[in-house]
């Protein structure tokens, strides 16, 4: 299927600019409409009012993740040079030395200024008022692959070989929560609402937890689900939620996504299918208050899929292919970052 079969014109292009290498990350700020984004040379860069304002010029060491805290005042990035910085409203205020580890991962609690980063077999919290490192995690069987914290600021969910380890924020001395998976969790992810936990595996099967279940230190009886093409690179979580309370979860495996929908108990999760791209699927992601997904894909297409069940709309403008995307908080502003450096945003439409 190409865009010329399709009818419908949702988003139109906002804004296109080039960074000098593979656009690593991206992040809106949760208060404005202000876009970081990072490259693989190293760069970070603000897209206000429609333009770029350089962070930090390129050192030829890839900045790997970006993330604005919860109340917009601060942005953190982390590389392969082991540095994570932070600035606060546009000013450097800290850089946190961790060479030679890299920093692949790093998020923001929902409800306080902490920010979480691997390094290694370990985690960091390090906390933005006081500017002191909270605690170092040990995770123990592997180098961190991901990282989430609950809705609610209270748990922080850690992933690498044989599964993941769940700590309780509030007493970080205590033995974190296992989830037990025989290979590794590449990808973990609360949904919106705290209720469910899931991970993407290298064996290629989704795990889906209970929160409750996994928290109450009793037996564990995840859904483990199968029959993937390859290893479980993307999870998204819809805000929405179905007539059983509960919001889709969205996976992809090589070139195909699959959407989870929780049906009786004696189903478990029901499957729906979509297959449009042609190559690996980069990025994944549920508009906010809506089962609209978009997926960017190193075919270079940018999909739409109405209600998570049908493409309605394919974006391009990339030479290359899509490496991320990020929605805007309110829905209207969809950011994409290509493999050749573009970093696109695109508008939606008013009707």
């Amino acid at each position: 299927m190409n865009s010329s079969t399709l009818d419908s014109k949702e988003f139109e292009e906002h804004y296109s600019g080039t960074l000098s290498d593979y656009v690593t990350a991206i992040a809106w700020c949760p208060k404005n409409t202000t876009l970081a984004a990072t490259s693989a040379a190293g760069e970070v860069v603000l897209w206000q009012d429609g333009s770029l304002v350089t962070l930090h010029t390129g050192n030829d060491e890839s900045v790997n993740c970006v993330a604005f805290s919860q109340d917009g005042q601060f942005l953190a990035v982390g590389g392969q040079d082991g540095r994570v910085k932070i600035w606060r409203e546009g000013e450097l205020i800290a850089t946190l030395e961790n060479s030679p580890a890299w920093v692949d991962k790093l998020a923001w609690n929902h409800t306080s200024n902490l920010l979480a980063f691997s390094l290694g077999r370990y985690v960091q919290i390090w906390n933005a008022e006081t500017c002191e490192i909270v605690v170092t995690l040990n995770f123990d069987s592997s180098s961190v692959l991901s990282l989430d914290w609950r809705s609610d600021g209270k748990y922080l969910a850690v992933s690498g070989y044989q599964g993941a380890k769940v700590w309780n924020c509030q007493n970080w001395n205590d033995d974190p929560y296992i989830l037990h998976i025989p290979s590794a969790s590449l990808a973990i992810a609360w949904s919106p609402d705290g209720k469910f936990l899931a991970s993407g595996n290298m064996d290629q099967t989704i795990t889906v937890v209970e929160a409750q279940q996994l928290t109450s230190g009793g037996d564990i009886e995840p859904w483990i689900m199968g029959g993937f093409p390859g290893k479980i690179r993307q999870l998204a979580w819809s805000e929405t939620t179905n007539q059983k309370g509960a919001p889709l979860l969205a996976t992809s495996s090589v070139d195909g996504i699959v959407v989870w929908e929780r049906g009786d108990d004696s189903v478990g999760w029901e499957a729906s299918v979509l297959t449009n791209h042609v190559d690996v699927i980069r990025a994944i992601a549920f508009a906010p208050k809506s089962s609209l997904l978009a997926s960017a894909a190193a075919d270079g297409w940018l999909c739409l899929w109405k209600e998570a069940k049908q493409v309605s709309e394919i974006l391009t403008g990339v030479s290359s292919g899509f490496s991320c995307l990020a929605w805007h908080s309110q829905g209207e502003l969809l950011a994409t970052g290509g493999e050749e450096g573009e970093l696109i945003v695109w508008l939606k439409l008013t009707k």
